[in-house]
């Protein structure tokens, strides 16, 4: 196939161009305008929470959501050491320190069966993540959060419209964080969202946000706070993007049956899997390949770019990077073990069932040349 394949890229229709178009023509163009409000409305409305606050990328909006529960350098908090980069430097920004957890290995999320191991007595805050669009087990996260009196943020970067249940995520924890970047099941470019159902904690962070400005003074400041706000013309395109997810999911679902229908019987890998009464959203889909290790990962591919098919690797352990205050030697095997053997291929809206054939035919021969 000549036309290269990527792994993803966002859908702007009309609607979007529209959207955009209004916020220029309004004027309207930075932190302030329509469009940002509207957003805000319906992603609360969509998610089934009472507030929602958009920021300038979901990285931030974690750190917002530490610094709005008041994490510190006297706390520790627990995240998985399948994740990517972000979900740990959020917790350095506020000098805490990490736990890092073992994942399931079918939802490749946190292993809610060792949770209780990271808990100490500083232990103040969980980071369930969603990763690659497959819901953590928010029930038993939530019990646990609650027996020790824990703060959970839901990591939902990955994971908009995910579900357990009929009930979506960004509605389980404390609050959730979502990224809008440009890779994400909807986009604003770059961007984010927090969302909660606790109103002090939301009068919190959209006044850090914005420098931590005094509602009724303006240019007033008591306390330190950032500029993370997120422009008009982002909002636009987000607002349009929004009215098109289901669209959106229902074709991201398409994409994953037909590549389930042509390697879904490969004895030798795995495609994403989905725990009975959860919602996945495949922001990506993936297969784990048996006898895969880093090199030989590497190498499929390398080949499989020259045939223009775009790919990715899994996230690389946390623990690896040596860049964090971990706050324990904990093992984390599952973590340790599928990293190595995951890759991500194209699923963008746009895909056809012929690149997706394409892709499988060429997938398979590629990986019987590199594990012979």
């Amino acid at each position: 196939m000549d036309e290269f394949i990527p792994v993803s890229k966002p859908s702007i229709t009309d609607l979007e161009l529209n959207y955009v178009t209004k916020a220029v023509k309004s004027g309207w163009v930075s932190s302030l305008g329509s469009f940002l409000t509207e957003f805000e409305e319906k992603f609360a409305k969509y998610n089934d929470v009472k507030y929602a606050a958009l920021v300038s990328n979901g990285t931030v909006g974690l750190h917002l959501a530490l610094k709005g529960y008041g994490i510190s350098s006297l706390d520790e908090v627990i995240i998985p050491n399948f994740t990517f980069i972000a979900t740990a430097n959020a917790v350095s920004y506020v000098g805490a320190k990490i736990s890092l957890a073992d994942i399931d290995p079918n939802s490749l999320c946190l292993d809610t069966d060792n949770i209780k191991n990271y808990i100490t007595d500083k232990t103040r805050a969980i980071i369930p993540v969603h990763i690659y669009g497959h819901p953590a087990n928010m029930n038993i996260i939530n019990e646990i959060a609650s027996e020790n009196n824990l703060i959970v943020i839901e990591d939902c970067a990955e994971a908009h419209g995910a579900a357990i249940g009929g009930t979506k995520v960004g509605s389980f924890g404390n609050c959730g964080v979502f990224s809008f970047y440009g890779n994400k099941i909807i986009t604003t470019g770059e961007g984010g969202i927090i969302t909660t159902n606790d109103h002090e904690f939301y009068e919190s962070i959209i006044s850090l946000r914005d420098h931590a400005m005094d509602k009724n003074k303006r240019y007033w400041h008591d306390k330190i706070g950032f500029n993370y706000r997120m422009t008009n013309l982002q909002a636009a395109l987000g607002l349009a993007q929004l009215e098109r997810i289901e669209e959106i999911l229902n074709r991201k679902l398409e994409i994953f049956i037909k590549y389930k229908e042509l390697l879904g019987e490969i004895h030798y890998l795995k495609l994403n899997q989905t725990k009975i009464g959860y919602k996945n959203v495949y922001w990506v889909i993936y297969i784990i390949v048996d006898n895969l290790n880093l090199d030989k990962r590497d190498k499929l591919m390398d080949n499989l770019k020259r045939l223009n098919i775009d790919t990715r690797p899994f996230f690389y352990p946390i623990s690896q990077m040596m860049l964090h205050d971990v706050s324990h030697d904990y093992k984390t095997p599952v973590t340790n073990q599928i990293y190595s053997k995951g890759i991500i291929l194209p699923s963008f809206y746009d895909l056809t069932d012929d690149q997706i054939t394409y892709i499988c035919s060429n997938l398979l021969v590629q990986i019987n040349l590199v594990i012979k």
